[in-house]
């Protein structure tokens, strides 16, 4: 078998383990398929995963994506903080087309990363709306309640959390992707924030945590950041 040949193989493989972790409709795995297969075309020219990753995408981006669906199974508003090349937003909004009136906002900052996922939302017909911008200057741009914020790979948690506040309101679940070293990111965090939150094991890496705020306010004598079209 030719290398090219043992790479499509490779992924065909791991495309069945990912819906294996997180089953998904039929409608849903023709989205992804065709986000997968524009990735992997815009990947030749901009760096929108790493290399590395290629030959696990399914189980490593679009099912450590999916993830997320099951701890907020009727939000209908979500941001994506970061999304970078589509995770996990764009994963999701393949899987919340089937979601009657929903819709999720992308924020990214990279330009090229940007417009492939505003071409791929096109391509596609999702529910997704991307935004290029930075995240700090997000401000009232939604003009709506949020249900869900979320993030992968983008800052240690106190960073995260600093940026998703704002879109906080009362009832607004964040869902935060984390690694081995969660705990001590919550102590640190924990001493500028009062958290309410939970770990969840992460169904595709023994080391991943899902971190689920439920509740979060400055700390007393920490300066309360404005919020922005959080009420619910």
């Amino acid at each position: 078998m030719s290398a090219e040949r043992a790479a499509v193989a490779d992924l065909e493989s791991d495309r069945r383990n990912a819906f294996l972790l997180t089953p998904v409709s039929r409608e849903t795995q023709v989205r992804l398929e065709k986000f997968v297969a524009l990735l992997l075309e815009r990947q030749k020219t901009i760096n929108l995963i790493a290399n590395s990753t290629i030959s696990t995408l399914w189980t490593r981006h679009i099912a450590d994506s999916l993830q997320l669906l099951d701890l907020a199974p009727h939000a209908l508003v979500w941001v994506d903080l970061g999304s970078g090349g589509g995770f996990p937003g764009f994963a999701l909004a393949c899987s919340l087309a089937d979601r009657p009136n929903s819709e999720i906002h992308l924020i990214e900052s990279t330009g090229k990363k940007a417009a492939f996922l505003r071409d791929a939302a096109a391509a596609i017909g999702l529910p997704a709306k991307v935004h290029h911008m930075r995240i700090e200057n997000i401000g009232d741009s939604l003009g709506k309640r949020v249900d869900v914020v979320t993030a992968r790979a983008l800052a240690p948690l106190k960073t995260v959390l600093d940026q998703a506040y704002p879109l906080m309101g009362p009832k607004t679940l964040g869902l935060f992707h984390k690694g081995r070293d969660v705990e001590a990111e919550l102590t640190e965090a924990s001493k500028y924030w009062n958290i309410e939150a939970d770990l969840v094991q992460s169904r595709t890496h023994p080391d991943g945590r899902i971190v689920v705020v439920r509740h979060l306010e400055p700390r007393k004598g920490v300066r309360k950041q404005q919020r922005a079209g959080c009420e619910t």
